[in-house]
């Protein structure tokens, strides 16, 4: 929080989600500032939900530390109201001298409201530091858009392969996850697939499309004759987007396919899975090399994919972990070298962390964790995945 310095102590508002906090909105209230004292009103998540029917990516306690700790900012604060103008409790209390918005955000009934409470009413234009370039949410959101997803298997992950449905039916759930940082290259997260869809990516082929995508993309990674036949679900995974059951039954493409896209569920995930980072699979590392098949350990690996879907259904965290831990333990039944001692002992050390746990992939590359904490909670390099719903 910055100290005031002002000598006329007068008080200045400004609100918005300042989610993906940038350049443009150190600028933003560098300018705001030299009106007084800066308030900053940030939107709470639920409220984010119910108006851009997504989550945010950081959550309203990370977004009030980072813009409470810059030197422009008086005070930084959760808004207290609900809907489009939910800065209107705050600005009652507040009192503010001057409400400000930039020229991209203002709207008559902020002016009517600034009127209503008798403050003086300030549109800023959009306007960089000298040599910075013009910065937006939007664009940045546009730019991550421009750029294949990632896909998260969660749970039922190997029984998209028909030598292992083939023992006994049963279900994998993916949910599609965006590229907003770096990820691990050898880290179970369809990367190689994904490699393929770069290739067309920029020439729209198919985006709107998504079962047929999925087709082309498995169909291109598995030509005739191929030594081992990459995954379904990996296809799937990242060109459907929300979550997804797939259910396998002895066959390379799943029976069925349902997804659910709703805004709700999505929000619930994002709020209840953290990523903590852990290490790359190493070189020449094969998991098929040893395998101890059986249909009643199938059974378990297709039954805890089923049970997945339907925690996330039911908002059941409990259910969600299981899920997540039965999967892993029954890799390491049908496929021991999915997993080690080394992979069990992080994993295990964060079991009062969470309700359950699980790889990203087999080898290592991040542990899921279904956990009501938040990421800084949990370690210091956890976060969570944004997940991308709808579209």
């Amino acid at each position: 929080m910055g100290d005031s310095t002002k000598p006329s102590a007068k008080k200045v508002l400004v609100s918005g989600c300042f989610d993906l906090l940038h350049a443009g909105h150190v600028r933003f209230f560098e300018t705001a500032a030299a009106y007084g004292d800066l308030y900053v009103c940030l939107g709470a998540d639920d409220n984010i939900v119910d108006l851009k029917k997504h989550a945010p990516h950081f959550t309203q306690e990370e977004r009030q530390y980072m813009v409470g700790a810059l030197a422009t900012v008086h005070q930084a604060r959760i808004a207290g109201g609900r809907g489009y103008l939910d800065y209107e409790p705050d600005l009652d209390e507040i009192r503010p001298d001057f409400f400000v918005v930039n020229e991209d955000g203002d709207r008559p009934e902020k002016r009517e409201l600034a009127e209503k409470y008798g403050v003086n009413y300030v549109v800023l234009p959009r306007t960089p530091r000298e040599g910075l370039p013009v910065r937006s949410s939007t664009a940045i959101k546009e730019k991550s858009l421009d750029q294949p997803p990632f896909r998260l298997c969660l749970a039922g992950g190997w029984i998209d392969q028909p030598w292992v449905s083939g023992f006994h039916r049963g279900s994998a759930v993916t949910v599609q996850m965006m590229p907003d940082r770096p990820f691990m290259k050898r880290a179970g997260l369809a990367t190689s697939t994904r490699d393929i869809w770069s290739r067309v990516w920029h020439t729209g082929i198919m985006k709107d499309d998504h079962l047929e995508l999925a087709r082309l993309l498995f169909g291109y990674e598995n030509p005739p004759g191929s030594a081992y036949v990459s995954g379904s679900q990996d296809a799937i995974g990242l060109t459907h987007p929300g979550v997804n059951r797939l259910e396998y039954d002895g066959d390379h493409w799943p029976d069925a396919i349902t997804t659910d896209q709703r805004p709700e569920t999505g929000a619930w995930l994002q709020d209840h899975l953290v990523l903590v980072p852990m290490w790359e699979r190493h070189d020449g590392y094969d998991p098929l090399s040893k395998q101890r098949l059986a249909a009643d350990a199938v059974r378990r690996l297709g039954q805890a994919g089923d049970n997945c879907w339907q925690a996330i259904q039911e908002r059941d965290l409990a259910g969600l972990g299981d899920a997540l831990t039965n999967t892993h333990n029954a890799w390491r039944e049908i496929l021991p070298l999915t997993t080690s001692p080394e992979i069990d002992d992080f994993l295990n050390g964060f079991n009062a962390k969470g309700s359950g746990r699980i790889t990203s992939g087999c080898g290592g590359g991040y542990m899921i964790l279904a956990t009501e904490l938040d990421p800084a909670q949990v370690h210091a390099d956890a976060f969570r995945p944004t997940l991308r719903f709808g579209g």
